[in-house]
């Protein structure tokens, strides 16, 4: 691809679009003269990251216009992915691998002189999401792409993402995360593509020149969104999809007459308050002021993606009243639910459909998947801040509404609390617009994300829901792109099971993996599985005495738990095990202990002060562990400060044990422990989440099971759970939580640790100390397995071979076949040819 042929019969490969080791180093030449304006003697490292990035996404592009243009020409359905976070983690990598020409790019840079592995370390990962959310949205793209689903991502485009997390005395702190202060050489601004969102203000009604009851909103205040589109190529294909990432600007970011009294400050006031849109991912919403931007945020990225959306649809021609037949659009959570109310708004107001025919338009258009089982996720605003901020909308919804309740009370007659229930306006005390139960009425299908998940939706979270509507329900679990979490992360690995497959295509069918069975009992295949593991646990130490100072064994039993620190995930179950451990130690000299080395990671919400007192904990015991001669050469732990996409690569990869410990029945699925067990972790959790169908798939006798179900959870809290009976009864526990607020983990501090102690034997609302024993228990049980090599590289084997079931690119499929009703389209892309290179307009321009 990118060959002409020259006048001699000498062929020629375009700068832009050729492939081999001359014409990329060339091309990169081009970008760093023609692209940043530098040469050798003055270019920096970042500027030789920019020209290789570019030189790579000259060849994304060429994909892309051609995906772009097969879409219209094939007028395919297509599916808008909303989603407030997306994390993507870095850029450069992924694409050469997706486009096939990793090999090739390293060799031009290593004969340009240039350190490959350095230049992709040197990129910025943009940290746009807060955890599996956004990661799980990241991967969908990329299976979108994958598997030729015409489709188009939307977002914010936060100025500084999630926040670096620096631990100073074993605290976490928060730091500004600076990804664009470099530049980002993957997106394109189309500032002439930019929308106009409105706040505030008020509303006005009147009757049109057809009788025609009308409503005009009279907005206080305008935000222009700036869209930044991002390609994101698929493997194996040329299919190359659009990431859309809206930026807040004023429309006038100057004014001259407040400037020329003297106001400087006042002259950009309006570019201030409007460019805090998207400012900054997820503001802390312990305040007022937080809050407003959090809907702010989720209302401006909505209508900005709606507006383009019925933009792209009447510039094909299209009425409005077809919306749905060509667009579908994916809530991701209920962040973007507001976008039910918006698309009203939009066919009402602006494209005068009538109102029941638009609300069958938004119905068939929109789908909900739900990721929570935590009351406090599925968002509620208060009416008031909807009255000053989106007064049209919440007339829009006060209407969905009594339309809604209607149509409930015809089914459900005389039955007041069902309806009170399944409003969407709560009106228990301060009233509240409830967006999960407006995201269920104006959606055609209501989606979880493991089966156990599904099932808790339909009889308790939605349960109303699900009793009138059981047609809207359906379950698609949760997967993980295995390009970027098996080929990227571990490439090692990655090349033995092409070798022991027979070929690389399980990359893009994963259920193949099932052909590294064979190896289970080849002790050949035991001894070259066991060398990759330790060469990964090895650059994880690198990486963590780089990043803590630490000196760990990579030999021991590294095992892990990296995820948002929150009290559902448990991680002070964790730490519980840790101190009862060193109890053990200290008082005996085993001959049969295998070293361990827990390791940690994840941040907290910034006005999270539990979680945050867990980060302290852990840091704290590391602290005392560490330097205690009897037992650091048995025990170690490390927590590892900013996890983010770049430090999971290295991590997933050097697990031995997978931490999957949450109470049962709260975490919706999960996909850090598909991550794991792909690379052959093997798991310790409870029937929580995919943890469940993950046990299922990979046989139960290759997973270490916990705890309590979620049915003995529910029968425990309800027959009335006592903590403080655990904690009496069990004296390895008791010395455990007495040894926290005695100051023998706190420098004598007694009462620094209370509020978790104190907690846990008042309250324990996710069950710790009834799960504590059984967790010591199975602990003591993956440490005895640990020692029989042959069995646990057995067990370790059978997990990576039984994962394809959880490709991403399977959860795609599912949506595409379940909800979406789409259908792929295979994109060819066709060679350069200077013939055609010319620049040849043969339509009618479009005016600014």
């Amino acid at each position: 691809m990118g060959q002409v042929e020259g006048t001699v019969g000498v062929s020629v490969e375009d700068d832009r679009t050729g492939r081999s080791i001359p014409t990329l180093r060339r091309a990169m030449a081009d970008n760093l003269y023609y692209g940043l304006g530098k040469f050798p003697a003055i270019a920096s490292r970042n500027d030789y990251y920019m020209a290789l990035s570019l030189t790579v996404r000259d060849r994304l592009l060429h994909r892309w216009i051609n995906t772009l243009e097969s879409y219209l020409e094939h007028k395919a359905r297509v599916v808008c992915y909303l989603s407030a976070e997306f994390l993507l983690g870095p850029h450069l990598a992924n694409n050469m691998l997706n486009l096939g020409i990793t090999d090739d790019m390293r060799r031009a840079c290593e004969e340009s002189g240039l350190d490959f592995d350095e230049l992709i370390d040197h990129e910025e990962e943009p940290g746009l999401g807060n955890g599996g959310l956004g990661r799980l949205a990241a991967c969908y793209l990329d299976s979108m792409a994958t598997e030729n689903i015409p489709s188009i991502g939307f977002g914010i485009r936060y100025e500084f993402g999630i926040f670096d997390q620096l631990i100073k005395n074993g605290w976490q702190v928060e730091v500004a995360d600076r990804w664009l202060h470099n530049g980002n050489p993957w997106e394109l601004a189309k500032p002439d593509e930019s929308m106009i969102v409105k706040f505030g203000g008020k509303t006005t009604s009147y009757m049109d020149e057809k009788g025609a009851y009308r409503v005009r909103w009279e907005a206080q205040r305008e935000v222009m969104g700036i869209p930044y589109d991002t390609p994101i190529p698929g493997y194996g294909t040329e299919t190359t999809n659009t990431l859309r990432l809206w930026k807040a600007e004023a429309p006038r970011a100057f004014d001259f007459q407040i400037f020329n009294m003297g106001d400087y400050l006042g002259a950009v006031g309006d570019k201030c308050v409007s460019e805090n849109i998207s400012k900054v991912l997820y503001p802390n919403d312990n305040v007022s002021q937080g809050r407003q931007l959090r809907l702010e945020q989720q209302y401006f990225f909505v209508s900005c993606s709606l507006q383009t959306i019925l933009r792209f649809h009447k510039n094909a021609g299209l009425s409005p009243e077809t919306l749905h037949e060509k667009f579908v659009i994916q809530l991701n959570d209920t962040h973007p639910s507001i976008a039910i109310a918006e698309m009203m708004r939009l066919l009402v107001d602006e494209e005068d459909l009538e109102w029941d025919h638009a609300w069958e338009v938004t119905k068939k258009t929109f789908a909900y998947t739900n990721h929570t089982l935590l009351p406090e996720a599925l968002e509620r605003w208060p009416v008031s801040l909807f009255e000053r901020l989106l007064p049209r909308h919440l007339e829009i919804i006060y209407e969905i509404n009594r339309r809604f309740l209607d149509t409930v009370r015809q089914q459900r007659p005389n039955d007041p609390e069902l309806l009170r229930r399944m409003s969407l306006i709560d009106d228990y005390g301060e009233r509240y617009i409830r967006m999960a139960n407006l995201a269920c009425a104006g959606s055609s299908t209501i989606n979880g994300v493991a089966e156990l998940h599904t099932e808790l939706l339909q009889n308790r979270v939605l349960h109303d829901f699900y009793e009138l509507y059981p047609e809207k329900f359906t379950n698609v679990t949760n997967g993980v792109t295995p390009r970027r979490w098996l080929a990227l992360s571990n490439p090692e690995l990655s090349s033995f099971i092409t070798k022991r497959i027979g070929s690389d295509t399980w990359l893009k069918h994963l259920d193949e993996l099932e052909k590294l069975q064979a190896t289970a009992d080849d002790t050949n295949a035991h001894d070259e599985w066991r060398q990759i593991k330790l060469h990964q646990k090895e650059r994880l130490s690198r990486t963590i005495r780089s990043a803590t100072g630490i000196i760990v064994n990579p030999e021991s039993i590294f095992d892990i738990q990296v995820k948002r620190i929150h009290e559902y995930k448990r991680q002070h179950l964790n730490v519980l095990h840790i101190i009862s451990l060193y109890n053990y130690l200290k008082n005996n000299k085993p001959t049969d202990f295998p070293p361990r080395t827990f390791i940690f990671g994840g941040k907290a919400a910034p006005g999270y002060f539990i979680a945050k007192l867990i980060i302290k904990l852990i840091n704290s015991v590391a602290d005392v562990v560490n330097n205690d001669k009897d037992v650091n050469e048995l025990l170690k732990v490390v927590f590892l400060p900013d996890f983010n996409v770049s430090l999971a690569q290295k991590i997933y990869p050097a697990a031995d044990v997978s931490e999957q410990i949450s109470t049962a029945g709260k975490e919706a699925s999960g996909t850090g422990n598909m991550k794991f067990a792909m690379n052959g972790a093997l798991t310790i959790g409870t029937m929580d989440g995919a943890n469940i169908e993950i046990r299922e798939k990979v046989g139960a006798e290759n997973f270490f099971l916990f705890g309590l179900d979620e049915a003995e959870v529910d029968a425990l809290k309800f027959s009335g759970y006592n903590p403080r009976q655990y904690y009496e009864n069990n004296a390895d526990l008791k010395m455990v939580l007495d040894q926290l607020v005695s100051g023998m983990w706190s420098e004598g501090d007694r009462d620094l640790f209370k509020p978790i102690v104190d907690s846990l034997l008042s309250r324990d609302d996710f069950m710790l100390l009834a799960d504590y024993q059984a967790y010591v228990d199975c602990q003591r049980d993956l440490g005895r397995t640990y020692l029989d090599k042959t069995k646990w590289t057995k067990m370790s084997i059978l997990n990576v071979s039984r994962m394809g079931y959880f490709s991403s690119d399977r959860s795609i499929r599912e949506y595409r076949e379940r909800i979406w009703k789409t259908q792929p389209v295979e994109v060819k892309v066709s060679d350069y040819a200077q013939a055609t290179a010319e620049l040849t307009v043969s339509c009618r321009l479009t005016t600014d």
